[in-house]
């Protein structure tokens, strides 16, 4: 890998006591980042906050903390504050995620552009009257979009992208210019079986597969509706998750390293069971 890889799993099942162990772990093995998680369990912030104060040197993303769940001045404050309180090891990870997510919280939804540049906008026209770290947390930007990732390009320092080929990737690069960071989340799962590799990777994307806005971009890939209908085609799942052995793993990772990525965040799903695949994640450290 070019760049030490980052580690993004759900942790809002583990009692609290197992995911700063986790974290910990995470940090030991030498990873970059561990990323945080936003659905209907912990609130990321908070949960930020607390693994700051268990670890000594990683850093902790929020990915993403969802700008309908958030307004834009608690945003502008948690930066401050968890730039400040972690030493320099917060990153905000922004994200508009989808539909429901705002009339889960009745809000109106809007054009994820909009949105996102009205956020950014308040944001940075919000004053926290608390003491300013050394240097602001960084914002990374859940895009997939074409529109999105120029506002990147123009207001941030990173993207994040999720569910797409490596195709996407290099256009991803080209729109962000050479010293933008490019996350790509990399779902893997070590497994030479291809029947329990791709039912498990079907569980887990069962989520994303009627969302219009991956449909949208999977189409600009030579993908339709027989690809993401009955959980998803082999072909499909094949093209988003990195499954196999070490090789087949290190392949994948190499193959959006070429296409432009500057970091990968390990997305692992465990076909030994349930919790981390610790196995998938030493192998992957640096």
């Amino acid at each position: 890998m070019k760049n030490s890889p980052s580690v993004i799993s759900y942790t809002d099942g583990l009692p609290v006591r197992d995911l700063e162990t986790f974290a910990q772990r995470i940090e030991e093995l030498g990873y970059d980042s561990v990323w945080v998680t936003e659905f209907t369990g912990r609130d990321p912030y908070t949960t930020a906050a607390h693994l700051l104060a268990r670890t000594e040197r990683i850093n902790v993303a929020t990915g993403i903390a969802n700008v309908y769940s958030h307004d834009a001045i608690v945003a502008a404050q948690n930066r401050q504050t968890l730039a400040e309180l972690g030493d320099g090891r917060f990153v905000l990870g922004l994200g508009v995620s989808h539909p429901p997510m705002a009339a889960m919280h009745q809000l109106e939804w809007l054009p994820p552009l909009r949105k996102m540049r009205e956020y950014l906008d308040t944001m940075e026209a919000t004053r926290v009257d608390s003491p300013a770290p050394a240097v602001p947390a960084p914002i990374w930007l859940a895009a997939n979009g074409p529109k999105l990732l120029e506002l990147v390009a123009q207001r941030l320092d990173g993207a994040n992208t999720y569910l797409l080929p490596p195709a996407h990737t290099k256009r991803a690069r080209e729109i962000l210019g050479p010293n933008k960071r490019l996350n790509v989340v990399l779902p893997c799962c070590l497994c030479e079986d291809p029947v329990r590799a791709r039912k498990l990777s079907r569980r887990a994307l069962s989520i994303y597969m009627p969302l219009p806005a991956y449909q949208k971009e999977w189409r600009n890939y030579g993908f339709d509706e027989s690809d993401w209908a009955d959980g998803g085609s082999d072909r499909l799942i094949d093209r988003l998750v990195a499954w196999g052995d070490e090789s087949a793993i290190r392949a994948r990772i190499d193959e959006y390293e070429a296409a432009g990525a500057s970091h990968i965040a390990i997305s692992g799903y465990n076909a030994g069971g349930q919790g981390a695949d610790w196995k998938l994640l030493e192998m992957f450290a640096r």
